[in-house]
């Protein structure tokens, strides 16, 4: 028997694959052992390139490298712990040096069914010719010089001789110095794998010298079916919002899942629950954390305060608590910018729910200064001595801001109502605090609102007085001689799609979108408006759109609120028309002669010629501006 032969047989005899018997020694005199207990992380560790989960893209460039012989002489991976980089370098090991017993394998490869004559080995780590070396502690350049010394001589029984470091960033600059050279052209029989978390302290001349690969996070639904397959094959009941909770903990790393399944097994003695999970992580049950956020923002501190400590006193920590509100507020976020975002398998379903309906109630601005608030208060708990006191007076204070308005919305309603206001208080008290300064130009006449302001009513900073008569006489001048009054004629509007297409001519896509999708008509007459916003519709329509259009028409309009249902919005109204345009047509013989020659088909959209004309009279002319917008293929818009 030659050396390989022997080695072969050593390696199955101490991997548990050679005879069970011993020869012929009676069960007696070996006594059995129970194996050790093996962790899942190691269990369902991949073994080959299929069984990876969340990197396809790196495994089809290998895929392809192989199969068209063109194999670098080193690779470098990187990314987050648990992701897989050991064990893709394992299965790049395995890859070069695949070889079956009866010799049908000659060369590399990808397509790896069984384990080959080196396979145990290398899965095992203790293969002559895969050397692995943790860069943590063997990281000097005598280390590097003991690799160039040895990676001259051939394998001992392998194809390659492959040099596998990990955590490669810790390597000296003298140690990745010392080995350039040797990494740039390295025998014909050796090759190197890198692996790292931290690319950035990777020297350039290393990263040159290696095809990169950045392994990514694994996504949570990924992770969930990962862990779903796992507890079918253990024979392990698991909830899906329990392996949810795992994967959304893991952050995106499978060793932290698989750990934190192991850990969730032992913690429930049977079926794996949400409510396990929670206790095990001490995390908040997440309707809760839903329910403290609603409370917070609706300005109610006495329920906030009451939940917060009924969560504490549960054995939730404080900390997990806010950081919990934090992601709910990112969540909504997303949701509020991307709807699809709420459609992730891995939240629950009423997260999925009542996260679409907070975001259709909280406007950007909200959600934006919640969050800034929840991550300034985390900052200031990792230096606070009672976490809890601390997490109250936060939710104080997001809670005492949560009816004051925003910067924009203060100054907006100061030019709305201030003026009004701060005349009768200067009138009456003679207090400078409540005087503004002067306006300038035609926000003298007319105020922000477009209402008439009286000039004697503004002071100027200092004075406890109204302003005097000469004081009164360059805004009056100014007054008279505005631009909006004296030369711009007043605009009649007749019907409510007079003020679409009014808006569309003012090119304000903004207010035209509002106008159509988020406003019903109570009322339309020159000079007063009534409407009904949408849930969907901004919180300050009413001010801006009677701004605006007071703007437009030179003219003082009134714009109201209305509780009536009011009528269909406009695109509510061209939807039912061309719902009734597609019935009629699928209804046509020929229409539906096609529909029954091939089935399937379906009908995508219609165009109606009448369409496009009423469209161009709403929209107005803004030739620019759709070219701007969209490609034009001279078909009418059903938007």
């Amino acid at each position: 028997m030659d050396d390989a032969a022997q080695r072969r047989k050593q390696d199955q005899i101490g991997s548990g694959a050679g005879s069970t018997d011993l020869g012929s020694q009676p069960a007696a005199a070996a006594p059995a052992t129970a194996p050790g207990y093996r962790v899942l992380a190691r269990k369902y560790r991949p073994s080959t390139f299929n069984d990876l989960i969340g990197q396809e893209a790196m495994v089809r460039t290998i895929s392809n490298a192989f199969e068209t012989n063109r194999i670098p002489q080193a690779w470098i991976l990187t990314g987050v712990r648990g992701v897989g980089k050991t064990t893709t370098a394992r299965i790049l090991a395995r890859a070069l040096n695949y070889e079956l017993p009866d010799g049908s394998v000659t060369g590399p490869t990808v397509h790896m069914p069984t384990f080959g004559v080196h396979c145990q080995a290398i899965v095992d780590s203790r293969h002559l010719d895969v050397i692995e070396m943790d860069a943590a502690s063997h990281n000097g350049v005598d280390d590097v010089r003991q690799i160039n010394d040895a990676v001259r001589y051939a394998p001992v029984s392998a194809r390659y001789k492959v040099y596998i470091l990990d955590e490669v960033h810790m390597v000296t600059t003298q140690g990745f110095n010392a080995l350039l050279k040797t990494l740039e052209e390295p025998p014909p029989h050796a090759k190197f794998i890198f692996a790292t978390t931290e690319i950035g302290k990777v020297p350039i001349t290393v990263l040159s010298r290696c095809q990169r690969f950045d392994l990514r996070r694994i996504t949570a639904d990924t992770l969930v079916h990962h862990l779903a397959g796992i507890a079918g094959m253990e024979g392990i009941e698991a909830e899906r919002d329990a392996l949810a909770l795992i994967a959304r903990a893991a952050e995106g790393s499978v060793r932290d899942a698989l750990s934190l399944f192991d850990q969730a097994i032992a913690h429930a003695a049977g079926t794996v629950k949400a409510d396990d999970i929670r206790d095990m992580l001490g995390l908040a049950d997440r309707s809760r954390i839903i329910d403290l956020f609603e409370a917070v923002l609706r300005g109610d501190m006495a329920a906030a305060l009451a939940q917060l400590r009924e969560q504490y006193e549960a054995g939730a920590d404080p900390t997990v608590i806010l950081r919990n509100l934090a992601e709910f507020t990112h969540y909504v976020t997303r949701v509020k910018a991307v709807p699809a975002v709420a459609d992730d398998v891995s939240l629950s379903e009423s997260e999925r729910t009542r996260g679409r309906g907070i975001a259709t109630k909280l406007s950007m601005r909200v959600l934006s200064r919640t969050w800034q608030m929840l991550l300034k208060g985390l900052s200031e708990m990792q230096d606070a001595a009672s976490p809890i006191m601390v997490a109250e007076m936060i939710l104080v204070r997001i809670a005492y801001a949560a009816d004051l308005p925003t910067p924009d919305e203060a100054l907006r309603a100061l030019g709305d109502g201030g003026a009004s206001n701060g005349g009768n208080a200067a009138s009456s008290t003679g207090s400078s605090s409540a005087a503004p300064v002067a306006p300038s130009s035609s926000l003298a006449s007319h105020g922000a609102s477009g209402e008439r302001v009286d000039a004697g009513r503004y002071a100027p900073r200092g004075s406890g007085a109204p302003a005097t008569a000469a004081m009164r006489a360059p805004i009056a001048a100014t007054a008279q001689s505005s631009p909006q009054t004296a030369t711009t004629p007043a605009i009649v509007l007749n019907r409510f799609e007079d003020l679409v297409a009014l808006a569309a001519e003012k090119r304000d896509i903004a207010m035209k979108t509002a106008l159509e999708r988020d406003v019903r008509l109570v009322r339309f007459e020159d000079g007063k408006l009534a409407i009904a916003p949408q849930p969907s519709a901004s919180r300050t329509l009413i001010a801006d759109l009677q701004k605006k259009i007071s703007l437009w028409t030179g003219k003082q309009w009134s714009v109201l609120g209305a509780q009536d249902e009011g009528a269909p919005t406009l695109r509510e109204k061209r939807d039912e028309q061309k719902a009734r345009f597609t019935e009629g047509v699928r209804a046509d013989p020929l229409v539906r002669s096609v529909l029954e020659r091939f089935p399937g088909a379906q009908i995508v959209d219609v165009q109606s010629p009448d369409w496009g004309a009423a469209q161009a009279a709403t929209n107005g002319d803004m030739p620019d501006l759709d070219s701007d917008l969209a490609p034009d293929d001279g078909e009418p818009s059903d938007d």
